[in-house]
C-alpha cells in the first residue's frame, strides 16, 4: 500500500496556491491531509478544484506538526516569518518565494536541471523554487549546456501579468473593459497601465539599472547551472494573462548548427517540446500551447548572423504552472520517491 503524506499550502487562495491544489491532483499525489491555509481574511473561504470544496485555514497558529511538506507562496515576508516555524516540527518547506533562494545553504531546485542537489534540504529543512522566468530557460537551455558550454546568455523576457497574482489579471481585465468602452484606465499594481502596453520594468530597481527581476535571473542561472555563465537580461511586463515568453541569445564555447541544437533538445527528454520550423505559425505562444500544460516550448531555433557560436532561440512556458505550482509538485515527488 502506498504511503501518504500530509501536505500543507500556504498562500492556497492565491493564483500559484490554487494551481498547487490542482495539480496535486491532476498528478495523484499520495495525500493524507490537505491543509490550506492563509490570512485570517480568507477563514473558513471555499475553493473549488476539480470539483471537489476544500476549506481555507488561518496560517497564524497553525500547528506543522505531523505535516510532511509545506508549500509556501504567500510572499517573502511569510515565509520569513512562518518557514522555520515549520521545519522546527520537522516539516520540510518548498518555498516558492524569493526569501531564501539566494541563501547559499538553501538548494535551489529545477528538476530537469539539478535534481540531485535536493539532497542539501537536510541542513536546514528547506528547498527554494526558482524565479518562473529563469525556470523556463534552464529547462530548456540545460540540455545544450551538457553538449556545448554556454558562456553567455542574453535574454528579453515578456512576462503575463499573472506573474503579479491575481490583483494584476483583475487590473489587466479591467482597464481592457475600460479602453474599449472609452473610460478612463486605473492603474494600481503596475506603475502605467498594463493594457495594450508593454511595461519593461519588473519589480524594483537596483543601483546597477537593472531590475531585481533581471538581477534574479542572474543570480539563480549562476547558482543552479553554472557560475560562469554571464547573464543579460531585460525583462518586460506585457498584457497577457498567463504565460512567459523569452527572446534567448545564446554565445557558445564552440560552433554548434541550428540542426543540431533541435536534436538535442527533441531527444533531451526533459520537460522540453519543440514547435519549430520555418512556417507561419510554426512556433509556440503563450495562449496557444502552454494554457494548460506543464511543459516548457522552443521555438525560432536559428544560429545566430551577428556572432560565430551563437544560437538564438524563442522559449514559452506557463508561469503559474511549470513556473511555480509544477515545479514545486515536482519537488515534492522527488522527496517523497528519494527522501522521506
Amino acid at each position: 500500500m502506498q504511503k501518504k503524506y500530509n501536505i500543507a499550502i500556504i498562500g492556497a487562495t492565491g493564483a500559484v496556491g490554487q494551481m498547487m491544489i490542482q495539480i496535486l491532483l491532476e498528478r495523484n499525489f499520495p495525500i493524507n491531509n490537505l491543509y490550506l491555509l492563509a490570512s485570517e481574511k480568507s477563514d473558513g473561504k471555499k475553493i473549488s478544484v476539480n470539483g471537489k470544496d476544500f476549506t481555507v485555514e488561518v496560517l497564524d497558529g497553525f500547528d506543522f506538526n505531523g505535516v510532511d511538506i509545506a508549500m509556501f507562496s504567500a510572499g517573502a515576508d511569510v515565509s520569513k516569518k512562518y518557514a522555520n516555524l515549520a521545519t522546527k516540527n520537522n516539516t520540510i518547506v518548498i518555498d516558492n518565494t524569493s526569501f531564501f533562494r539566494y541563501k547559499k545553504n538553501i538548494p535551489l531546485i529545477i528538476p530537469e536541471v539539478n535534481a540531485s542537489a535536493i539532497s542539501e534540504y537536510k541542513q536546514t529543512g528547506i528547498i527554494a523554487n526558482p524565479n518562473c522566468s529563469t525556470i523556463q530557460m534552464l529547462v530548456a537551455i540545460n540540455p545544450i549546456h551538457d553538449v556545448v558550454k554556454i558562456r553567455r546568455i542574453n535574454v528579453c523576457t515578456y512576462q503575463a501579468v499573472s506573474g503579479s497574482g491575481n490583483l494584476a489579471i483583475d487590473e489587466l481585465k479591467k482597464q481592457v473593459h475600460a479602453y474599449v468602452n472609452n473610460e478612463p484606465l486605473i492603474s494600481n499594481v503596475y506603475p502605467k497601465q498594463i493594457a495594450f502596453n508593454v511595461i519593461p520594468q519588473i519589480d524594483k530597481f537596483m543601483d546597477n539599472g537593472y531590475t531585481k527581476e533581471e538581477m534574479k535571473m542572474v543570480w539563480e542561472t549562476k547558482k543552479i547551472l553554472d557560475e560562469n555563465i554571464e547573464v543579460n537580461p531585460t525583462t518586460v511586463r506585457v498584457p497577457v494573462f498567463y504565460g512567459h515568453s523569452e527572446a534567448v541569445h545564446l554565445e557558445l564555447e564552440k560552433k554548434i548548427s541550428a540542426q543540431k541544437v533541435k536534436d538535442i533538445l527533441s531527444n533531451s527528454n526533459s520537460g522540453v517540446i519543440l514547435v519549430d520550423g520555418y512556417e507561419d505559425g510554426n512556433y509556440p505562444c503563450a495562449a496557444n500551447e502552454c494554457e494548460d500544460s506543464n511543459d516548457v516550448y522552443v521555438g525560432r531555433i536559428r544560429e545566430d548572423i551577428s556572432t560565430k557560436f551563437g544560437i538564438n532561440m524563442w522559449v514559452v512556458s506557463n508561469n503559474i504552472r511549470k513556473g511555480a505550482a509544477y515545479n514545486s509538485i515536482q519537488i515534492a515527488e522527488l522527496l517523497i520517491k528519494d527522501y522521506l
